[in-house]
């Protein structure tokens, strides 16, 4: 199997701002800002990942200040406030170190569909699916119990892998099960970012814009067609690089 690139790069730098603990009272106000700000970021680019089509401003104005934007649909609306409050249990989650397990996936993904598809929020999906754009074909619902109890078996056998090649790993199979209704990629990130902040990895966010949307939805079909993860494993590496290089930027 192909290395997967950055990877000693992301540990050195890593390493390095672990390194710079206990962090100084600027430093620590210096990143709860940036935070906040990547918190509206990450809801934006993933909720434009699937079409929603609130501006990174206009996503601020309604999850901040609880205004409605004239013209955009209410499932946009609902989608940034729901992404908001799952990202919130996303922090707790991680503060508490609760190991991802189908209870947690299960939680996330209703909070995803609230108020906007409430018979399949928090459920497996019960009929077949296609996926726009994508040559892949989805699972039949009658192997969903199966191919998720092989998916919570597999992932806490990969404690001693390396934290990005488990969490690019996870995102790619849960998005080949595809196991629910809508929501599938939101519920990917989300799981994702959970297992790389519990082990210490800044927030990594997947862009809609800069040619970023088409390139994760290649790297996943390459993958995907050849049964290899490498292709993916490099696009989530680049992306966390990315995130560890802003935190070097914010602490100077």
């Amino acid at each position: 199997m192909t290395a997967t690139p950055h990877l000693a790069e992301i540990d050195a730098l890593k390493a390095a701002l672990d390194a710079r603990r206990p962090l100084s009272p600027e430093q620590v106000r210096g990143l709860a800002t940036v935070f906040e700000a990547e918190e509206t970021e990450y809801i934006h680019e993933s909720n434009a990942i699937e079409g929603n089509t609130l501006t990174l401003a206009e996503t601020e104005v309604v999850i901040r200040r609880g205004l409605t934007v004239a013209g955009k649909p209410l499932k946009d609306h609902l989608e940034a406030k729901n992404h908001l409050e799952a990202f919130h249990l996303l922090q707790r989650l991680v503060a508490q170190q609760t190991p991802l397990d189908e209870a947690v996936l299960i939680q996330l993904h209703a909070v995803i569909l609230r108020g906007i598809e409430d018979e399949y929020a928090g459920r497996y999906r019960n009929v077949g699916v296609r996926i726009s754009g994508s040559r892949h074909v989805p699972p039949n619902p009658l192997k969903l119990p199966s191919l998720m109890e092989e998916l919570f078996a597999w992932y806490p056998s990969q404690s001693t892998a390396h934290p990005v090649e488990v969490a690019a790993d996870l995102h790619l199979r849960l998005a080949q099960i595809h196991p629910f209704i809508d929501g599938n990629g939101r519920v990917c990130r989300l799981v994702m970012n959970l297992h790389l902040m519990q082990r210490g990895y800044p927030l990594t966010i997947i862009r809609a814009a800069n040619t970023q949307r088409a390139e994760y939805y290649q790297a996943l079909a390459d993958s995907d067609q050849s049964s290899d993860p490498a292709a993916f494993r490099a696009f989530i590496a680049a992306r966390v690089l990315e995130s560890l290089q802003r935190y070097k930027e914010v602490l100077g």
